[in-house]
């Protein structure tokens, strides 16, 4: 049964945590805002938010999970039986979680199609337009975009399946092992380019001049939307592998590393983008075409192109699989702590509901592409939903439980963090953890409401 799974090492949590964080936000989206917000300044200002927010958000949602050994489907109530109201404090996780994977199989489903391209040689030759096309193809093709997602959400159950060790930890391992491995290679191959030099400074040189522009105000919340973009604080991911977490290490230092994992994929994806971009002269476009537009054309100027824009893509593709991993093995955990079956039971009883629940945005980008939800597509309606509510409305739930009198309290977080050998708590955090993040929190929340 579930309460009695345990990582079988410390490296299981770190990789299986980093590979829950790390997502497709890392390679496209974190380069592309550091160029676009100032280079070095916006790192900087980014890693000032990493500690302000990830730390303490990731500390208490790997402590709640580790204290009451349960999933966020009844971690609260574990820890606070006599205050049912917290129970409320449970759903944005549990809900957050399960709507993220309707529209990110179908990403991911992309992503698996543009890997397989390059691996056959689809892409060799093809340029942007030409590569466009075959993006749009894919997408107004329900039957394949679909056959596609079904693939990856049998893929990823399939990896439940095998339990946590055998399936989630050693999937984990593997996955991230060949990506860090592959991701380093590409940036030390990327820096050696002749545009290198140009592409770092447009990276990482402070522009101040962009922050003029933007203002500070975005700046700052370009880089605080990217912490909870990135490390997916508030889906509950995280609190069900503080669930599998030894007592043997205390939880800040395992939060920052998992944190510090992330944000290295990120740092490196941007070695590998700019320095490329500017080689050819080809102009780093923002979002998703990044990955299947522009690298690809990259590619194909490229001597050994081929095997290089494959690399790139099982890259691209092992980040995107391990969240899913990551993220089934939550609904699966929580699903067990509902109703008590077994784990096969638990990930069979979700294959046919994920399947049907990943269909409209699907759709949406095809037969249904004409229906509109506040103004935007199913599949921007769902990442709306999760992105700028669920995810900051559930950090918030468990960091209230986590610093007030009628939740779990201080004390009991700090004594359940400070558990093991290893980094304490910051204890200078508790009066900003109380007072100031919960306002950042709904700022954010209401901000993004309007966005």
């Amino acid at each position: 049964m579930a309460q009695r799974d345990r990582f079988s090492s410390n490296i299981g949590f770190l990789l299986v945590s980093a590979g829950c964080a790390i997502g497709l936000g890392n390679i496209y989206r974190f380069p592309y805002l550091c160029g676009q917000y100032g280079g070095a300044i916006f790192v900087l200002i980014y890693i000032c938010c990493l500690v302000l927010l990830a730390v303490p958000l990731v500390s208490m949602e790997v402590a709640v999970g580790r204290g009451s050994r349960h999933s966020p489907a009844k971690a609260l109530q574990v820890l606070r039986p006599d205050k049912p109201v917290w129970r409320v404090a449970q759903i944005p996780q549990y809900l957050g979680n399960y709507i993220f994977q309707w529209f990110y199989t179908v990403i991911t489903a992309q992503m698996l199609y543009f890997m397989g391209a390059s691996l056959f040689g689809t892409l060799n030759g093809l340029n942007a337009a030409e590569l466009q096309a075959l993006s749009d193809n894919l997408n107004q093709n329900p039957v394949l975009l679909g056959g596609l997602t079904v693939v990856v959400i049998l893929a990823g159950f399939g990896v439940c399946l095998g339990g946590l060790q055998g399936g989630v930890e050693r999937a984990g391992k593997i996955m991230l092992s060949i990506l860090f491995v592959m991701l380093i290679a590409l940036a030390v191959y990327s820096v050696t380019l002749s545009g290198a030099s140009e592409g770092l400074h447009f990276y990482l040189s402070p522009n101040i001049g962009n922050i003029e522009d933007s203002g500070v105000y975005e700046t700052v919340s370009a880089a605080f939307g990217q912490v909870f973009f990135s490390v997916g604080a508030g889906t509950g991911s995280l609190w069900v592998f503080g669930k599998y977490m030894s007592s043997d290490y205390r939880v800040s230092g395992q939060a920052i590393k998992v944190i510090s994992l992330d944000t290295f994929v990120a740092l490196t994806a941007g070695l590998i983008v700019f320095p490329a971009c500017f080689t050819y002269g080809i102009a780093p476009d923002s979002g998703p075409n990044l990955l299947v537009i522009t690298m690809p054309s990259i590619f194909n100027q490229m001597p050994g192109g081929y095997f290089i824009g494959a690399v790139f893509f099982v890259v691209v593709m092992m980040a995107s699989f391990s969240t899913i991993t990551a993220a089934f093995e939550n609904i699966v955990a929580c699903t067990i702590d509902l109703t008590n079956w077994s784990r096969r039971k638990a990930v069979l009883a979700n294959i046919l509901p994920m399947i049907l629940l990943s269909l409209p945005a699907v759709l949406g980008m095809n037969v249904w592409s004409g229906i509109q939800i506040l103004g935007r597509s199913i599949m921007d309606a769902e990442d709306f939903l999760v992105s700028n509510n669920l995810l900051p409305l559930g950090a918030l739930g468990y960091l209230l439980f986590c610093t007030r009198r009628s939740g779990w309290g201080w004390g009991r977080f700090v004594e359940e963090a400070n558990t093991g050998r290893g980094m304490k708590f910051p204890s200078w955090l508790r009066f900003y953890c109380m007072y100031i993040l919960p306002i950042l929190l709904i700022v954010f929340w209401l901000t993004g409401l309007v966005a």
